[in-house]
């Protein structure tokens, strides 16, 4: 076996995350690029989940106003091909955004159908989306990419409302892992 890459920075924080959290649990990382980043293990319960790890810096400090600062905790940018979701093998999608700010990984977590559904409703059927996560400091998260000034304020200022562009229930969602990995589990 020959190594043909090395692990990014979101699956390194991804998998620690999860080998600290999820004690039951163990992670692997494939020897060759499958379209799965981590494989989580509960062998215990003969339980298995593949996860794809999208990783970005986070673009608050160097690419927001002041303005904006104040009510953000970290904001990401992606750039999704919508084939690639659709035929994805891995059961989950992490989103990683390291605030350097606050020096801290937060974590969208979602189901790759779910991901292309919520894309298609504020994107349409482009093939590559740009996408832009936002996460508040009050814990909400939001797809901002082509909002106008007013509302990127309303979002900072914790007033924004629009259902479409609210991935909040995804932000740090470990549950539907925990739930998956669980011998209760179907």
């Amino acid at each position: 076996m020959k190594p043909i890459f090395t692990i990014h920075a979101g699956e390194y924080l991804a998998g620690s995350f999860i080998e600290k959290h999820l004690k039951s649990c163990e992670v692997w990382v494939p020897s060759k690029d499958t379209g799965i980043d981590l494989l989580v293990t509960n062998l215990g319960a003969g339980k298995h989940v593949g996860i794809q790890v999208k990783f970005s810096k986070d673009f608050l400090v160097t690419n927001m106003s002041s303005s904006l600062r104040k009510g953000l905790l970290a904001c990401g940018w992606w750039t999704l091909n919508r084939d690639k979701i659709r035929k994805s093998k891995a059961e989950f999608w992490i989103f990683v955004v390291y605030s350097f700010d606050k020096r801290k990984p937060q974590y969208l977590i979602i189901k790759p159908k779910k991901l292309i559904s919520l894309l298609k409703a504020i994107h349409g059927n482009t093939k590559l989306i740009n996408v832009y996560f936002w996460i508040t400091t009050k814990n909400r998260c939001w797809a901002t990419r082509n909002l106008n000034t007013k509302d990127q304020h309303l979002i900072a200022a914790h007033s924004y409302k629009n259902s479409e562009r609210d991935f909040t229930r995804y932000l740090e969602n470990w549950e539907s892992i925990k739930k998956r990995l669980s011998s209760a589990a179907a």
